[in-house]
């Protein structure tokens, strides 16, 4: 059964062309953020990946190479203050990347992310990807001449909720509980700070259950409904600050516990989970074909977690399959289900066909509204676009599903990954709350340092 549950939209759609608009999806009821686990993700559409005779398309991607097969070099960003000594490969056996770029970057491209993915709502609810790219390519001069500002480019309720999660882990806090509970405070606060932002009903209804001034007072009923991507969408701080392989235990924890306190159901917090694993993989410089196959594994991690803390178990059992199921045939249509091949991609691959594919993944139709497709879809896209951050943006931030949360996965990544490598200036320069983010990336690192 369809959720029924639907984020709130801005009045305004936005300033796509009279013919762009015209394919511009108006049941606005029909669209929800906070879609619900099921057995098998629901699609009307031809899945692109298959051919008319059943063969499955082989096209080899350009993960990590430039179109001659050549890996194109990271250059070393100078940020002027490089405090931490620290330096990290990113994919592909690439030059290093000093930390304090990744983290700054990571936290501020993730905002970009989302601004780009949402253009004040216009995108994030907008069904069709070729009209917003034919926008974005035709009428914007393409993604480096966007220049991102609150008043045309706000960011949406994700990156409100990304910062409420980094607030929270760079606070004082002397053990889990005492995060927990600042987590959730952190929560209920940045719903005042909503106006315009379409934040899900799912996160507003949970936090208005949560009760941080009793003791496990974060913890809110298992929720059959909630498996939409609002939990997904804000754990790219926690991947940042516990990005260490010997540190994956309290990322699954912390992941999870953040996850369900809006979205407690498997198909909701382990969005969370695979986000910030994801984010981590991005910073350790951890081969993109690989990481498919270890969020999967991670998954036995994350049950025996469950299992241990004792909440909903049962109801947590009889809905875990969807989110695993839909992973394994995830890398299994990808073919990097070893985690050593290569991905493979149909051709064509472009806007229509991503979205037919994203349509197709989804639970209700909407690609990217669920906790297991957000992270799929931007996982996809940072597969596919090689080097290029337009192709990223291409692929993650416009398209006709819910852009702003696999938007802010994605460029979140590429910054962990990458840095600013290929990101025009104009994109960040002037975002909303940049001056936040800086300073809250600024003390991840710090903390993540003090913890070695």
């Amino acid at each position: 059964m369809e959720d029924s549950t639907e984020k709130e939209q801005p009045k305004e759609e936005g300033t796509l062309t009279d013919d762009d608009k015209k394919l511009l999806d108006k049941t606005t009821e029909n669209t929800s953020e906070e879609s619900k686990e099921a057995p098998t993700p629901a699609s009307s559409e031809t899945n692109p990946e298959t051919s008319s005779d059943g063969a499955t398309a082989k096209t080899k991607s350009n993960d990590g190479t430039t179109e001659e097969g050549q890996q194109s070099p990271l250059p070393v960003a100078d940020d002027g203050d490089p405090k931490s000594k620290e330096t990290l490969s990113s994919d592909q056996g690439q030059p290093p990347i000093d930390s304090k770029i990744k983290f700054k970057a990571c936290m501020l491209l993730a905002g970009v992310g989302d601004a780009l993915g949402y253009k004040n709502g216009a995108y994030e609810f907008c069904r069709n990807g070729p009209a917003i790219n034919r926008e974005v390519d035709e009428e914007l001069g393409g993604v480096k001449n966007i220049k991102v500002n609150t008043k045309n480019w706000m960011v949406s309720d994700d990156t409100v909720m990304h910062i409420a999660t980094a607030e929270a882990l760079v606070s004082k806090w002397a053990d889990d509980e005492a995060l927990y509970t600042t987590l959730a405070t952190k929560y209920i606060k940045c719903m005042k700070d909503m106006s315009g932002r379409a934040p899900g009903n799912t996160c507003r209804a949970a936090t208005s259950m949560l009760r941080p001034h009793i003791r496990k007072g974060y913890v809110i009923p298992f929720n059959s409904r909630g498996g939409g991507c609002g939990a997904a969408m804000r754990a790219v701080p926690i991947g940042l600050l516990y990005n260490r392989p010997d540190q994956l235990n309290d990322l699954v924890a912390i992941s999870i516990e953040s996850g369900r306190m809006t979205h407690n159901h498997p198909t909701g917090y382990l969005g969370a989970l695979a986000v910030a694993l994801f984010v981590s993989y991005a910073y350790q410089g951890k081969p993109l074909k690989e990481w498919g196959v270890g969020l999967l594994q991670t998954l036995e991690v994350a049950w025996k977690y469950i299992e241990d803390s004792g909440n909903d178990v049962k109801d947590n059992q009889d809905h875990w399959s969807y989110f695993k199921e839909s992973w394994e045939k995830y890398v299994d249509i990808r073919g990097i289900r070893d985690g050593k091949s290569d991905p493979v991609f149909p051709t064509p691959f472009g806007p229509q066909e991503r979205d037919r594919f994203y349509s197709s993944i989804s639970f209700s139709g909407w690609g990217g509204s669920s906790g297991h497709d957000a992270p799929m879809i931007a996982y996809d896209a940072l597969l596919g676009c090689g080097n290029s951050w337009k192709e990223l943006c291409s692929r993650a931030m416009f398209h006709g599903g819910d852009s702003d949360s696999t938007g802010i996965i994605a460029a979140a990544c590429w910054g962990a990954m990458r840095g600013f490598e290929d990101v025009p200036e104009c994109n960040y320069k002037n975002l909303e709350y940049r001056d936040r983010l800086e300073k809250l990336s600024k003390q991840l690192l710090e903390k993540y340092t003090s913890k070695d």
